[in-house]
């Protein structure tokens, strides 16, 4: 009872809310959606590689899959990018936009077809489906975290 310190109600009100600096920003990732998409980037990636490295195909049906994953790599990057760049403002011609809609819808059918038409088991069709998949939607999230944590960086510089 003797260290005992009584706070006016005014006291107690200052104390409980967070200075400016010590808010959280409600955009910004959490380390662990940014860990997550890392890792689901990571596991979709090799799962698919590592698919194509142990598949019973010629030399050049695995440089096509192989291809196909990197270009839908790449398409859904720039789709993420070009989508968010309007939305912030940031002028991007109609033409790039419509390319990179294109780009990766071309790859997820260029996929489906090769598998459509590949003599696999279908269990393997579909695993290279899903890591597909998996990969194409990791690489988006990755992405847009990376592109949070620059613009929350530039905000506070």
């Amino acid at each position: 009872m003797e260290n005992q310190t009584f706070l006016s109600s005014e006291e107690k009100t200052k104390k409980s809310l967070p200075s400016k600096r010590e808010e959280k920003n409600p955009f910004k990732p959490t380390p662990a959606f940014i860990s997550a998409s890392w890792a689901a980037l990571f596991i979709g990636m090799v799962a698919y590689c590592v698919g194509l490295w142990n598949a019973g195909m010629e030399l050049n049906e695995k440089g096509y899959y192989f291809t196909i994953l990197l270009f839908g790599l790449f398409s859904v990057v720039s789709v993420q990018k070009s989508v968010r760049d309007r939305m912030e403002g940031i002028p991007v011609t109609d033409i790039y936009y419509g390319i990179s809609w294109f780009t990766t819808i071309a790859s997820v059918l260029l996929l489906v077809v090769g598998l459509w038409k590949a003599e696999l088991e279908l269990s393997e069709k579909g695993f290279y489906g899903m890591s597909f998949a998996l990969s194409l939607f990791a690489s988006v999230a990755v992405q847009k975290n990376t592109r949070d944590l620059h613009g929350l960086k530039n905000q506070e510089a």
